[in-house]
């Protein structure tokens, strides 16, 4: 027996619908908008993993960054960059890096909680980390430090830079005083080149705060940058390193250090973690005219 195709045609029409004409059983609720809380990958013989310790979105970015900038010209390069000019999103991103031997944690988010349910979802506890790098005092930085339950970190030893810990210490600051001075003995300071562990190594980028520092990170050949608050923004403070930033408490030498240092990225290629980076926060730099492009991290670090 043979079918002819207008026949197959004709029998398929004649089927009933019945996928069609049931009704669903139920409908799928709306999930609300979410952001995986770390993302890891290897570098050499490191384990890194950037943690979501939390996000906010800020009205009026150009009061923040930009304040050199003219109404237009921040529009323009906003534009450019499909980012809206009258809000923007902030991410808080301290990095863990699991050496093999020790787990080094760059920096704590806002509170005790967010940092903790960051690691929690990573697969770490607090207790689990050996180290924690401060890389400046912004309350962004220090804030899961400690709280009402007392010290977050209960195994660590602390390390910040020694410029930076005595700017502080010679202040008022009531975050600095809540969050960091009880802890002041358990404290090794670092100035440039100073080792953190092996393969970690101290490198000041001051401006931002009087003592910040960024942190080199090199194992089996691979190196990666961790750049916390050098620039504050993918667009308005990376791609234009002479914009001032309000955060910026010398705002000369930090856009002398911007510039020093997304310079030495561009021409080596070499990854970095910001701070406040768009979520998971890594990613590299390329020249463009007088100033620079943030190019986001793909599949690079899964390649080994």
């Amino acid at each position: 027996m043979t079918l002819s195709r207008r026949t197959l045609l004709g029998a398929t029409a004649a089927l009933p619908l019945a996928g069609l004409a049931r009704p669903a059983l139920a409908a799928a609720p709306m999930q609300d908008g979410a952001n995986a809380p770390f993302h890891r990958f290897k570098l050499g013989g490191f384990e890194v993993t950037t943690l979501l310790a939390g996000t906010r979105t800020v009205p009026d970015p150009h009061t923040i960054f930009g304040l050199n900038a003219s109404d237009e010209d921040f529009a323009a390069v906003s534009q450019d960059a499909f980012i809206p000019t009258d809000k923007a999103q902030f991410f808080f991103t301290p990095t863990l890096v699991n050496t093999g031997s020790e787990l080094v944690l760059f920096d704590t988010g806002l509170a005790p909680e967010g940092i903790g349910a960051a690691l929690s979802a990573a697969g770490y506890s607090t207790d689990q980390v050996d180290k924690v790098v401060i890389t400046h005092m912004h309350g962004d930085h220090i804030g899961g430090l400690a709280g009402d339950a007392g010290a977050t970190f209960a195994n660590a030893a602390y390390m910040t830079g020694t410029a930076e810990f005595d700017h502080w210490n010679g202040t008022d600051n009531e975050g600095f005083a809540a969050k960091v001075k009880p802890l002041a003995d358990q404290f090794t300071f670092l100035d440039d080149g100073g080792s953190v562990a092996s393969g970690i190594t101290a490198m000041a980028a001051f401006g931002h705060t009087p003592g910040h520092m960024a942190y080199m990170l090199e194992s089996d050949g691979q190196g990666l940058l961790v750049g916390a608050d050098f620039a504050n923004h993918y667009v308005w403070s990376l791609g234009h390193p002479d914009w001032e930033v309000k955060f910026d408490m010398d705002k000369s030498a930090a856009a002398a250090t911007r510039r020093r240092l997304l310079d030495m990225l561009a021409a080596d290629k070499l990854p970095f973690i910001g701070y406040h980076m768009p979520f998971p926060g890594f990613g590299f730099v390329e020249t463009r005219d007088s100033g620079f492009r943030y190019v986001p991290a793909s599949y690079q670090m899964m390649l080994g």
